[in-house]
């Protein structure tokens, strides 16, 4: 069994903070997409998303996944929350990522999260990040569903919900 755990889930999901959580509790290294998307492209996704747009952004996000899930060692992989749109990325992420966990969220407290804080993230459609969930989420979900080995709700704590997802990783034998 690869000692691996992919995070998928629509952005403010917690899949960050989560996947930190439970990369310290299991002693595995912990790497955010976003951040190691960043670092490639040397500027904020969503500079490079308004300069050079949507397709090429998930040409880099493509790239980046298959780089990130190189080699065999233990991994908590966070996810974008756009990851699971491409077809090559679901199927790197079925063949590489391990158990994938999706982090369920509702629209509404997805909304919430975001009016708090949007992270920086990028507009997909032109509203706000806040207004466009529910019609994102309506396209995304039923591909976390499809890719997910597991599916969360991720609705209490952080640290509530990594450890439930460890203590389910010691019932499967992951750990």
């Amino acid at each position: 069994m690869t000692h691996r755990v992919t995070l998928i889930g629509f952005r403010a999901s917690g899949k960050s903070t989560i996947g930190r959580l439970l990369a310290a509790r299991l002693a595995w290294p912990f790497t955010d997409a976003d951040t190691a998307i960043e670092a490639r492209l040397g500027q904020p996704i969503a500079t490079y998303f308004k300069e050079h747009g949507e397709a090429a952004f998930r040409l880099a996000e493509e790239q980046a996944l298959a780089a990130l899930l190189v080699g065999e060692g233990p991994l908590v992989l966070a996810t974008g929350g756009g990851a699971v749109l491409r077809p090559a990325n679901r199927e790197l992420l079925r063949e590489r990522g391990g158990l994938i966990v999706y982090l369920d969220v509702p629209v509404p407290v997805i909304q919430d999260r975001l009016r708090h804080h949007t992270g920086g993230r990028p507009s997909l459609t032109g509203a706000s990040v806040v207004d466009e969930v529910p019609g994102l989420l309506a396209q995304r979900e039923p591909l976390y569903r499809e890719l997910a080995s597991l599916v969360i709700p991720a609705l209490a704590g952080p640290a509530e919900v990594a450890a439930r997802l460890s203590d389910e990783l010691s019932t499967r034998g992951i750990v």
